[in-house]
């Protein structure tokens, strides 16, 4: 195992051949293109997916030979972080490149530091914003003489609040995280890693979530992590052989690998000024191996017999990255007949839009510009309507949102007593929905919110303040009471519900724009490269939502 682990790249000479180099970095090439241009294609890699404090950023360390994250409790990753890893021998200390978020093309040269910097300053950004979290990926390019030949991408810790009032906040983190994650892991090209910090195998924690979208583990790898904590906790040998080797029954699948694997990570920070460090990454290397040897020698004292050699390749860090590597070779070899046909549509499709493009800039004069400006306004009015009315042209996987998406990302309805109404009693909360259809349940949900509402209690202290003195006459005006207490409970009531819908219709009607330029493209009519004028039509329309949002609120308000 010491050997294997020193080699740096497991695969061998296999791996390490001029053509499967290649091969690999043209996938890490696909894959931050997909990711900025949204093209149709996407390389495989391996999708991390864990609950906070399940040790995945510390095992996604191991997997690379050297540290450059956080480590620890609470929320450390707010961007999914991918890594596209390649082993280099010559490569004696980390080589990094920060791919840009504005040009995928440009790859920046940046130290630890500089990365670990930079991943703390996106968090405090996001933990400023309203949505606290964002699935645009963080893209990194690491060469190292440790480091496997991988793509991993490390997502948001899952999150389990206490149930409650008082844990709101944290509740909505976490269906919002959740719901990142449960994205991302729509990709079918995507290998995912399903941590598991229990020594319960019936105790499912982050397969709920990956279950919901890979019911039969069918592409999902399971890995019981901080494997050195559970195995003090075994009291019997047949306690271990169940955890080693658990029933297909209580896994629920047929996962990739057949059976979980186990790993341990050593604790401790390579550095300086920790109570317990490592003077390098080579340090912290040879701790992970030693870790192993370890695990591998309590497990047989526990069992009272040696571990089978098909045991042995699933305990460790270097077991699994040895099946991880090979595994996602396999997939880039079996991907390329399919991704070579949609590059080539891909290129066909570019050059035409380049060379109209190009046809468009020859002829351009104030004229023209006008007249296309005016064409494009009807057609965008066009779709706009359309879209109210109800269509099926723009696909809802990709521009629909549940009713819990969009209470995330529009606000959610609140109840004078701070809960919101239960989604299942809403009609077709689950559905991903947009334009008139998503307003039509926005107004459903509203519609169920107020019926609930109570009259508040009406003191006699109110109703005597109330009458006053009428100005015509020395007596009281006793309509003029009603409507005085009437209008005063309203306001109170339900005018806030006004502004929490107002909000609500806000985001749905924003999300209008980037649907109707959708449709627009697909009918071409109107081309993907004009990215300055779709920005300024996007202000232009958003300040336009906003402007009305306003307008009628000015106008319900109660009076």
């Amino acid at each position: 195992m010491e050997e294997k682990c020193e080699q740096g790249s497991p695969t061998g000479s296999s791996m390490e051949s001029e053509g499967q180099e290649r091969l690999y970095e043209a996938y890490n090439e696909l894959h931050g293109l997909a990711q900025e241009l949204e093209t149709p294609f996407d390389a495989p890699a391996v999708l991390v997916v864990g609950h906070q404090t399940d040790g995945k950023s510390a095992l996604v360390e191991a997997l690379m030979g050297f540290q450059f994250n956080h480590v620890g409790g609470g929320t450390k990753t707010r961007r999914p972080i991918t890594l596209h890893m390649k082993y280099n021998p010559d490569s004696h200390s980390p080589l990094c490149h920060l791919i840009s978020d504005s040009d995928p093309s440009l790859a920046l040269h940046k130290s630890l530091h500089e990365i670990q910097a930079y991943i703390e300053a996106e968090n405090m950004r996001l933990e400023n914003e309203p949505c606290q979290f964002s699935a645009k990926e963080i893209i990194i390019k690491v060469e190292y003489k440790y480091c496997p030949n991988l793509t991993i991408i490390d997502t948001p810790g899952l999150i389990a609040p206490a149930p409650g009032r008082k844990n709101r906040a944290l509740q909505g983190q976490a269906r919002a995280v959740e719901s990142l994650v449960r994205a991302k892991m729509q990709h079918k090209e995507f290998i995912i890693l399903c941590l598991e910090d229990c020594s319960d195998w019936s105790n499912a924690t982050t397969r709920r979530v990956v279950m919901q979208i890979d019911p039969e583990l069918s592409r999902t790898v399971i890995v019981s992590t901080k494997l050195d904590t559970k195995i003090p906790q075994f009291a019997r040998a047949s306690d271990v052989e169940v955890f080693l080797s658990p029933p297909a029954s209580t896994l629920d699948g047929f996962m990739l690998g057949d059976s979980p694997f186990f790993t341990s990570v050593p604790s401790g920070r390579v550095g300086s000024g920790h109570e317990s460090f490592y003077r390098s990454n080579d340090e912290f290397k040879q701790a992970i191996s030693l870790r192993e040897v370890e695990d591998i020698a309590s497990l047989e004292e526990k069992l009272g017999r040696p571990l089978s050699k098909q045991e042995r390749s699933r305990i460790g860090v270097s077991s699994l990255r040895l099946f991880l590597e090979e595994l996602l070779q396999r997939r880039y070899m079996d991907s390329v007949p399919l991704i070579i046909p949609l590059l080539e549509k891909e290129y066909r499709s570019t050059t035409r839009k380049l060379n109209e493009i190009n046809q468009e800039l020859s002829t351009l004069d104030e004229v023209k510009l006008k007249e296309k400006g005016r064409a494009f306004h009807d057609l965008f009015l066009t779709k706009l309507s359309l879209l109210l009315k109800g269509t099926v042209v723009a696909p809802p996987d990709k521009f629909g949102e549940t009713l819990q998406d969009e209470r995330i990302n529009g606000g959610a309805l609140i109840g004078i007593d701070g809960l919101q109404f239960p989604q299942k009693i809403i009609p077709n909360s689950g559905m991903r929905l947009y334009g008139g259809a998503q307003y039509h349940r926005a107004m459903a949900e509203f519609r169920f919110v107020v019926g609930g509402i109570k009259c508040p209690p009406i003191t006699r202290e109110e109703i005597v303040n109330a009458c006053g003195v009428e100005d015509i006459h020395d007596g009281t005006n006793y309509s003029r009471t009603a409507c005085v207490i009437a209008v005063a409970k309203a306001r109170e009531t339900f005018e806030p519900f006004l502004h929490q819908l107002g909000v609500r219709l806000l985001h749905i009607l924003k999300r209008l724009l980037p649907i109707s330029v959708y449709l627009l493209q697909k009918e071409g009519e109107f081309l993907s490269g004009h990215d300055v004028f779709l920005r300024r039509v996007a202000s232009a329309f958003n300040r336009f939502a906003e402007s009305t949002e306003r307008a009628c609120r000015d106008k319900l308000v109660i009076t």
